[in-house]
């Protein structure tokens, strides 16, 4: 009787072995992950901070990134790139992130036309634009949770009526503009439209002829906006300067750039479409349909309050607001 659970167990342990090493095999996964915009923007950074932990033990990965807030003529070809890189690398997946990426590289080159699972996150525009869900393509949709950036305003600034949005032209830009439209009657406050601007001297009187007209100011992203001179900016070079001619509150939807001088901001985080994106790859990659994985949206927000601009703003709020919300401080 010892003889056969012996041999029994020897062979439990080599069929776990073997279960072992399969699985292991199995999760020797690839992964191409296209960036639409620079490797230092910090929504890059942080949709990096989401996927790696989620992927890195899984996958060796590989970055690919498009540049398009600095140059956003050169995506087409940066796209091209991107496709060699995807035909020699053969990824067992792709992640690809924000608007200029499915734009430029995954409707041309990758939907309906390889076999790969490609998962898309921090889309603005309707997956509907892109022809979305596809055979091989499903993802994350990016949403601002504007409502709610509103009524945390509201809540601090309890006089504000009126607000508009100031932005450049772009495809993060437009979708911000749609979903505005699309939502500003349930809005607390009121939304009375957008200015487009081309050049950061622009901004600068846009802003201050909106004083008459606006008690708050949005700001999503002009990241890559030109100066004088042509050179394009960051946020972190644009963002005071609006907020110094405009003279009132400035509202933003990005942790980064409250501290870059916006007052407040309820925020999605790139964390959250990165850990998404890779979960929804990894499904993928182990055998489920792309068409059995539904495209979602961000789910989360946080309350952000720049303690500097309040104070300058001379802003004194309910303690239990400033008990609820991260306080940061304007970055020099």
């Amino acid at each position: 009787m010892a003889f056969y659970n012996t041999i029994i167990g020897a062979l439990l342990v080599g069929f776990m072995l073997h279960v072992s090493v399969v699985m292991a095999r199995a999760d020797n996964f690839k992964v191409l992950v296209v960036m639409s915009y620079e490797e230092d923007y910090p929504w890059v950074k942080e949709i990096r901070d989401g996927l790696e932990p989620a992927l890195s033990k899984a996958a060796q990965i590989k970055y690919f990134y498009m540049d398009t807030k600095t140059n956003w003529q050169g995506g087409p070809e940066k796209a091209k790139e991107a496709l060699a890189l995807f035909e020699s690398f053969k990824p067992d997946g792709v992640i690809a992130a924000d608007d200029d990426a499915q734009a430029m590289f995954v409707v041309p080159y990758l939907k309906n036309r390889v076999a790969t699972p490609v998962v898309f996150c921090g889309v603005n525009a309707q997956a509907s634009a892109y022809g979305y869900p596809a055979s091989n393509v499903t993802g994350l949709l990016e949403r601002e949770p504007m409502k709610q950036s509103l009524l945390l305003l509201q809540q601090l600034v309890p006089s504000v009526k009126r607000f508009g949005y100031i932005s450049k032209n772009s495809p993060t830009d437009k979708a911000v503009e749609l979903q505005l439209s699309e939502e500003k009657e349930s809005y607390p406050i009121e939304y009375v439209g957008s200015r487009i601007i081309q050049t950061l001297k622009e901004a600068r009187v846009v802003s201050e002829e909106l004083k008459s007209k606006c008690d708050a100011l949005l700001y999503v992203t002009m990241e890559g906006l030109p100066d004088e001179n042509g050179h394009p900016l960051t946020d972190k070079e644009i963002m005071p300067v609006i907020a110094h001619a405009f003279g009132k509150p400035v509202i933003t939807n990005a942790l980064y750039r409250v501290k870059y001088g916006a007052l407040s901001a309820v925020v999605k985080t790139g964390e959250e479409h990165g850990r998404m994106a890779a979960e929804l790859l990894l499904s993928a990659m182990r055998g489920k349909p792309v068409a059995k994985i539904p495209i979602t949206q961000n789910r989360f927000g946080q309350r952000i309050i720049n303690i500097d601009v309040m104070r300058s703003l001379g802003i004194q709020p309910k303690p239990e607001l400033i008990r609820s919300a991260l306080l940061v401080r304007t970055e020099q």
